[in-house]
């Protein structure tokens, strides 16, 4: 199923395609457009234009007008280009008028999602889980992926050589492959109730041990950022998706063992097939202690991105477990001062470093943590966050377990390193680093 959506290896062509709404801006629509040229260059599609339109809504039968749909097929023609991706997921209606006027490959989001699940899928659970996916995106698209879905088999006169006795009305291709895909489909989930089985079984065996699990948008720096507490090398790399298979390790922190589960990253518009089909996966996440909530503030749309992940969040059933905000990439952030005479309100770029994090320590009570990963700023506050946090945890469930001894004799244990440290010093302490690394 790997390559089931998108068959060829080589690296191919696109323009994408989206709308401006009421409920969606022109600014929006070209951030999700720089996000899904991310998706396809994740893919190994190179973008080489993009067309947006504003409606009201997409329209049912185009997704865009008649004239943009004509202005899209001469640049496709022109240009020799090779598939269309649009920004929202399409009907199978939209696909088939879609695909006959511009007569490329046609993709959306979801699917182009799916296909980079299949890219990156290594364990056989997570193929499995993809698997699924796609076949329930594809059933009801089953008009588009092949061409002889037209024929007839069986019935009389149609002249296949149908064996006595078995002569009837018919079947057509299409009919028996919608078959043997809500067969196949029926089996995955099927598989996918074993697995679920097993994994809940690994996680009763792990011991009495607090579970802490890394949450965030995709690309914001998670495997990294356990890399660095774990010790560990798990695969990190500047792509969406870099990380689809849960990664479970022992972190020790002083006296105290906890273990750290690194998850695959939210989306916007995440397939909500996608998400059922996770559900294994996901259940690191449902049984988890204390969420790290990992963002990239570097982002012009980190904000949004927050509540992209609280969404999911509530639709697992999460949205009531403890959260630490990690708020990384604070090397990266860049600030755009306003020029005097512009009256326009301010953006997320438009506000200084040290502003934006009083103003989220304030907003959270200080139930947030500014790193950056990669230049290891201020990952030893975070260890001291993570242990007390931690801490709390296990004396609450288990209070007479043996292995949390006191560390207070220890030499080298200074107990205020221990203690929550005020606003106004995390920021002098993370303004100082970002200027010596400058």
């Amino acid at each position: 199923m790997k390559d089931f959506i998108i068959t060829e290896t080589n690296r191919q062509t696109a323009v994408l395609v989206g709308i401006v709404t009421f409920d969606q801006d022109e600014r929006t629509t070209n951030e999700y457009l720089d996000e899904l040229e991310f998706l396809a260059q994740t893919a190994g599609v190179v973008v080489v234009n993009r067309f947006t339109q504003k409606l009201e809504m997409q329209n049912p039968v185009t997704y865009v007008g008649s004239g943009k749909l004509d202005e899209i097929a001469d640049y496709i023609k022109e240009n020799n280009i090779g598939m269309a991706i649009f920004d929202d997921e399409l009907s199978p209606r939209q696909i088939k008028n879609i695909e006959k006027k511009l007569n490329v490959m046609i993709l959306d989001r979801t699917s182009l999602i799916l296909d980079i699940f299949a890219m990156r899928a290594q364990t056989a659970s997570a193929k499995t889980q993809v698997e699924l996916a796609q076949y329930q995106y594809m059933l009801p698209r089953l008009t588009r992926l092949w061409t002889h879905l037209d024929s007839q088999a069986g019935g009389a006169g149609s002249g296949t050589g149908a064996t006595v006795g078995l002569r009837g009305p018919g079947e057509t291709q299409l009919e028996m492959d919608r078959r043997i895909i809500s067969r196949r489909i029926s089996l995955l989930k099927d598989q996918l109730e074993k697995i679920d089985k097993q994994k809940a079984t690994q996680r009763k065996n792990r011991g009495a041990m607090v579970r802490v699990a890394l949450v965030g948008y995709t690309n914001v720096g998670k495997s990294t950022l356990m890399n660095l507490l774990a010790k560990s090398d798990i695969f990190a790399e500047n792509k969406l998706f870099a990380t689809l298979d849960t990664t479970v390790r022992k972190v020790v922190i002083k006296n105290l063992p906890f273990l750290l589960a690194d998850t695959v990253g939210f989306i916007r518009k995440l397939p909500t097939d996608l998400v059922e089909s996770f559900k294994s996966t996901l259940d690191e996440v449902r049984e988890s202690d204390l969420l790290l909530h990992v963002v990239d503030i570097s982002h012009p749309s980190f904000a949004e991105q927050i509540e992209v992940v609280n969404n999911t969040l509530k639709e697992i059933d999460c949205a009531e477990k403890p959260v630490l905000l990690v708020f990384n990439k604070i090397d990266a952030y860049q600030y755009v001062q306003k020029e005097e005479d512009d009256l326009t309100p301010r953006t997320e770029e438009n506000i200084p470093i040290e502003e934006l994090m009083q103003t989220w320590m304030a907003k959270l009570d200080k139930n947030c943590i500014f790193v950056s990963a990669r230049k290891g700023i201020n990952i030893d506050r975070l260890r001291k966050d993570l242990y007390c946090r931690v801490k709390d945890i296990h004396v609450k469930r288990y209070p007479y377990n043996d292995f949390l001894y006191p560390i207070y004799d220890s030499d080298d244990f200074d107990m205020e390193d221990y203690v929550y440290s005020s606003e106004d010093e995390d920021n002098k302490e993370i303004k100082d680093e970002l200027v010596d690394e400058n």
